[in-house]
C-alpha cells in the first residue's frame, strides 16, 4: 500500500484482490510497530487518537471502536463518530443497532459492523461459541451481513464462522469482510496483537497465532524490577546509596559560612 494511507474507496477496490492484513493495537508502540510492518489496518481505541497516533501510524488504515455500551442513542454515538475521525480515524467500528449505523453513513462516517460472535450480544448467540454452524444460523448471519449493506456501512467483522459460509458470504456482499477466526475466504485477517505477542495469560482464542512469547519477558523483567528495587533498599539501609556521584556539592568556605550563620 505504499506510504499513502488508503482511503474507503481503494480497500473496496481490493476486494476479492488480495488479502489484507488487521490488527488490534491499543499502545502507541503497538501501532508504531505496526506501521513499520506493513499491517494495512488496524483497530484502535479512540483515546489513543491523536497527533501521536499519526506520527507514528501515518499510513495505516484505522478504525476507533466505538464499543457497545459506552453509548446510548444515535447522537451519541454520532457525535463521538466525528471526533474519532478529526482525531485520525479512518472509519468507525459499531456493533450498535441499524438505526444507529444508518444514522452514521447518512452523514458520510465510513462504519464497520460486526456479525457472528459480537462479545457484547454473545448471549443471544449461546455465549463465547462458534455461530454460523447450520444452516439457519448462516442463514441469520447472511440476512444481518445485507442488513448492514442496506443501513449504509462498508466493512463487517465477521468473528468466528465457519470459513466455508464466510466465504460464500463475502463472495456475495459489497462489505468487505473481517475475519476473526473466520477462514481465510474473507478481505482481510483480523487478530489481537495481544495474542500475536504472546502476551495474553489464561485462554487463548482458537484462532489465534502466538508469534511471541512477551509474557514470559513480561516476567522475567517483573523479576528484575523486584531485585532492583530490594538492592536499592539495600543501598539507603547500608549508607551505599547516596554517594558522593549523587549528590551536590558546595564549596568548603561557602559550607563554613552558612554553618556559621546558623549557629
Amino acid at each position: 500500500m505504499n506510504h499513502r494511507r488508503p482511503t474507503v474507496a481503494d480497500l473496496l477496490s481490493m476486494k476479492g484482490e488480495r488479502q489484507l492484513t488487521m490488527l488490534r493495537v491499543v499502545t502507541l508502540e503497538e501501532a508504531e510497530a505496526a506501521e513499520a510492518a506493513g499491517i494495512d489496518l488496524v483497530s484502535v481505541p479512540p483515546a489513543l487518537l491523536g497527533p501521536e497516533f499519526r506520527e507514528a501510524a501515518p499510513s495505516v488504515f484505522a478504525f476507533p471502536g466505538l464499543e457497545y455500551g459506552d453509548y446510548v442513542t444515535a447522537e451519541e454515538y454520532l457525535r463521538a463518530a466525528f471526533k474519532a475521525m478529526r482525531a485520525g480515524g479512518d472509519a468507525v467500528y459499531c456493533a450498535a443497532g441499524l438505526s444507529t449505523v444508518r444514522r452514521l453513513s447518512e452523514e458520510g462516517i465510513p462504519v464497520c459492523g460486526h456479525v457472528g460472535l459480537i462479545p457484547s450480544k454473545a448471549t443471544w448467540t449461546g455465549g463465547f461459541r462458534a455461530v454460523g454452524k447450520t444452516a439457519a444460523s448462516a442463514l441469520e448471519i447472511w440476512r444481518q451481513v445485507k442488513a448492514l449493506e442496506e443501513a449504509g456501512a462498508f466493512a463487517a467483522e465477521i468473528e468466528v464462522v465457519p470459513g466455508e459460509v464466510a466465504a460464500a458470504i463475502s463472495k456475495r456482499t459489497s462489505l468487505l469482510m473481517l475475519s476473526m477466526g473466520a477462514g481465510s475466504g474473507c478481505d482481510a485477517q483480523y487478530l489481537f496483537a495481544d495474542d500475536v505477542l504472546g502476551q495474553t495469560r489464561g485462554h487463548t482464542p482458537r484462532h489465534a497465532k502466538v508469534y511471541r512469547n512477551f509474557a514470559a519477558e513480561f516476567d522475567r523483567l517483573q523479576q528484575e524490577r523486584i531485585a532492583a528495587f530490594r538492592e536499592y533498599a539495600e543501598d539507603v539501609r547500608s549508607g551505599a546509596y547516596p554517594e558522593k556521584a549523587h549528590r551536590v556539592a558546595i564549596a568548603p568556605e561557602e559550607l563554613e559560612v552558612f554553618l556559621a550563620t546558623i549557629a
